[in-house]
């Protein structure tokens, strides 16, 4: 829920110059980024390496039918995004399919996501409770005065399963990763057949470890 015209990044790369070496900052282009750009950055974040088809499905998930990404928007900001040194490039053949190009961000791309959501997380979470709060006292009053009694408890329980599915939906350890036996490489996400690296197929037994 990033909102306003940019996210100024100035500040936070001010906070890391002091502890990352000043070299890492000479690709990044520009201090400042959109609500979508951000929002790009987080999801590649979490996928770890993700291709543009999937990154498009999973911010068209992500927007649940507010907004649809469409290749036309995205692959551009991709691709200012790697101009710009947030993110860097990989060409993956996997075992089952053609050669395709994987995204992941730059070290430095990671460190600016990192800082940027330590720092505005409370405050972040203030703007859901309070958008939740005014969107459902919205619907309540949009109702047939005759059905708003009895859909303010719908609604409650509504609440309730969503802010349940955002707790379930955390990982609750960090220890784990899957690992390739091949390359080393670590996949952040569950549930992978093949290394997005080298395209080994993954197996529970074979690449999962304790880190």
């Amino acid at each position: 829920m990033w909102l306003g015209k940019f996210l100024d990044l100035e500040e936070d790369m001010n906070d890391l110059r002091s502890t990352i070496r000043k070299e890492f900052f000479k690709n990044i282009k520009k201090s400042k980024l959109t609500p979508l750009e951000f929002t790009i950055i987080e999801t590649i974040f979490n996928y770890q390496m993700i291709s543009g088809y999937d990154l498009i499905g999973a911010l068209n998930e992500h927007f649940a039918g507010t907004w649809e990404a469409q290749s036309g928007t995205i692959y551009p900001i991709l691709s200012k995004l790697k101009r710009d040194g947030f993110l860097e490039i990989k060409q993956v053949k996997s075992p089952i399919g053609p050669i395709k190009k994987m995204y992941s961000l730059t070290h430095i791309g990671e460190e600016l996501l990192k800082v940027k959501v330590n720092k505005n997380f409370h405050d972040q979470l203030k703007f859901v409770e309070n958008f939740l709060t005014e969107l459902s006292s919205v619907y309540i009053h949009s109702l047939p005065e005759e059905e708003r009694e009895i859909n303010i408890s719908e609604v409650q329980k509504l609440l309730d399963i969503t802010i349940q599915n955002v707790i379930e939906a955390i990982p609750t350890t960090v220890e784990f990763k899957i690992k390739c036996n091949e390359c080393g490489s670590e996949l952040k996400r569950e549930g992978a057949q093949f290394c997005a690296i080298c395209g080994t197929p993954l197996t529970t037994s074979e690449s999962t470890k304790n880190i």
